[in-house]
């Protein structure tokens, strides 16, 4: 990771920007409580959380990413916006975490923003992260989903700048989590924004 962002993360939110759909709009859906601490896995050069932070200023934000290289990059983002005493970041292994032991606190809301594409064992990280969550926290996320209703000739040019990133859909990633509700008991959201471009969820933890 870090041999792949030492030199991409200083274009990365400026390039990003225009393909990276729903991010937005799942910090638009994060309404936090006031005081609620919100974790980001795989929180790369710490986008989100600076306008997550922003938008909320009553709760507190806290992200993790296995490339240091990225890291330096959201620690210079996170204080040149002034955000510093709100929003905390660490190196750590999505697949085998604990906030607890890193940050002092447990996450009501975990996000995971276009992370699970590039993680081997995805499906380790959402286990892990349900059970890192607060009993009725909520597990955010958004990805590239399976473009079934963008035309075949985007899909295919899609598919190939993926390939070069080491970026893979995962086609079998609401079917992953309705089983992991099911054994939470949790309530799922689930949906296909922009055509199919992308899949998001949002998993609810019953108390």
């Amino acid at each position: 990771m870090n041999r792949m962002y030492r030199w991409q993360r200083f274009i990365y939110d400026a390039t990003r920007r225009y393909y990276l759909l729903g991010r937005d709009q799942l910090i638009v859906d994060l309404k936090p409580a006031a005081g609620a601490q919100v974790l980001e896995i795989g929180c790369g050069t710490g986008r989100n959380l600076v306008q997550a932070a922003r938008r909320y200023p009553d709760a507190r934000f806290t992200g993790i990413d296995v490339s240091t290289e990225m890291l330096t990059t959201a620690l210079g983002s996170i204080k040149r916006h002034g955000l510093d005493n709100r929003i905390r970041v660490a190196h750590g292994d999505a697949t085998d975490f604990d906030p607890i032991k890193i940050f002092g606190v447990a996450p009501d809301h975990i996000v995971i923003s276009y992370a699970l594409s590039m993680i081997p064992d995805w499906q380790g990280v959402l286990d892990e992260a349900v059970t890192r969550l607060k009993p009725d926290g909520q597990l955010h996320i958004v990805d590239f989903g399976h473009q079934e209703r963008l035309p075949a000739s985007a899909r295919r040019v899609l598919q190939r700048w993926l390939a070069l990133f080491d970026v893979t859909p995962r086609a079998d990633l609401q079917d992953a989590l309705i089983t992991l509700a099911e054994r939470h008991q949790a309530r799922l959201d689930f949906k296909r924004p922009f055509r199919g471009y992308a899949q998001s969820a949002v998993l609810t933890l019953k108390q």
